[in-house]
């Protein structure tokens, strides 16, 4: 087969009980089979596991890796937005850049080809952290494609200056629109307003919501309620919703309904609802992670991400999905290889679809992106937090 510039033998992929071969032909995967004869260069995978990589479609870049200049007393999310804010006024540019590449450097290495980052834009941050990401999404272009939503991270009606700012930079670069009506002291019109600046450009939404342990006072009502006027089924996203948690069974299952039926997707967001969630209990200290996989049984869509990494708001972690992944099953209580499968598609394709894409596969046709992960199968990867070998 001449026109094969590259092969990787032995590899386990999806839908395949033995190991393949997979032969590319310039950007593209040019087939799959098994013991195909050519003289390309090669690599021996060993029979590891093949997937076409992992997918973060909620991480903050600009504030990565300020937790040594906020001060953590209290641990909440309040104290979290607070001193976040204070940083913020002071970030640079470069500053900004440099703690952006060094997870965004973790996160390739982990196995990460698609990431979604939120960037803060208000009269605080100014421009400067959207400048960087957009920097940052340009020079590592060739080994991850991040994706910038331009985010309200203190309000609007609040904030005077923050919606002309946002759309200032939809204009220049940012692919789409974020908000956060629990900081705002008008929540529903802060929706309304972020649907208001995401339809003259044409782009999706996300709403970082209901992050508390309340079971009244939801806005994904509000939210249901534009995306219907507006025709934006497909095209928005919630984050954290750790009220869903709070619900009795019948209560979530007819929420997780109505966010399949109008095509919302949510993103659980573990590490963070874990740490900030549940402080005011002394004892049986409930977890506060919305079971997302049971909107994937209601036909929905549901992901897992990172969030935060060495702020006030996760003062831990490493841009690795598939320890979040093991996290989330420990969790919600996933071990079953079925189960572990749809904790594994969280991060894969149920991501992808979050952002509007089919899956991705290992196919004849399929981009040249593969990453080697040491597991044999997604199940086990997720069981044994399988770190990602090498990839292409």
């Amino acid at each position: 087969m001449a026109d094969i510039d590259f092969l990787i033998r032995n590899a386990r992929i999806a839908g395949h009980e033995e190991p393949v071969d997979i032969a590319f032909a310039g950007s593209r995967i040019a087939t799959v089979a098994g013991g195909i004869a050519c003289d390309a260069p090669s690599f021996d995978a060993g029979g590891k596991l093949a997937m076409p990589g992992l997918t973060e479609t909620h991480i903050h870049l600009d504030k990565a890796g300020i937790i040594g200049r906020c001060a953590l007393c209290e641990g909440t999310l309040a104290e979290a937005v607070r001193e976040t804010a204070k940083a913020k006024a002071a970030f640079t540019e470069e500053d900004v850049y440099a703690r952006a590449a060094k997870v965004v450097e973790q996160a390739i290495a982990h196995g990460t080809t698609v990431m979604r980052t939120f960037v803060e834009i208000d009269p605080r941050a100014g421009f400067r952290s959207f400048e960087a990401i957009k920097a940052i999404r340009r020079d590592y272009a060739d080994a991850i494609e991040i994706i910038i939503c331009a985010f309200a991270q203190e309000g609007l009606t609040n904030d005077p200056g923050t919606e002309e700012m946002l759309a200032e930079a939809l204009a220049n670069g940012a692919d789409q629109v974020g908000g956060c009506p629990y900081t705002d002291a008008d929540p529903a019109a802060h929706v309304t307003k972020i649907f208001d600046l995401a339809e003259p450009f044409g782009v999706n939404v996300d709403f970082h919501v209901d992050f508390d342990l309340k079971p009244e006072g939801s806005i994904l009502g509000a939210i249901i309620a534009e995306t219907r006027r507006r025709g934006y089924q497909g095209r928005v996203s919630v984050g954290h919703v750790t009220k869903l948690s709070a619900l009795a069974p019948e209560a979530c299952a007819a929420a997780f309904a109505e966010l399949a039926e109008n095509g919302i997707a949510l993103t659980v967001l573990p590490a963070t609802d874990l740490y900030l969630n549940g402080r005011e209990f002394t004892h049986l200290v409930p977890r506060g992670v919305t079971p997302g996989h049971r909107l994937i049984a209601a036909g929905g869509i549901a992901t897992l991400s990172t969030n935060n990494v060495l702020n006030p708001f996760t003062p831990f972690g490493d841009a690795s999905l598939m320890r979040i992944a093991n996290l989330y099953a420990n969790i919600a209580q996933l071990g079953t290889a079925d189960e572990l499968q749809t904790v594994y598609d969280m991060m894969s394709g149920q991501a992808e679809r979050l952002l509007g894409r089919e899956p991705s596969e290992i196919a004849a046709g399929s981009p040249a992106t593969i990453v080697l992960f040491d597991a044999e199968t997604p199940a086990e990867a997720v069981a044994t937090i399988a770190p990602a070998l090498c990839g292409w």
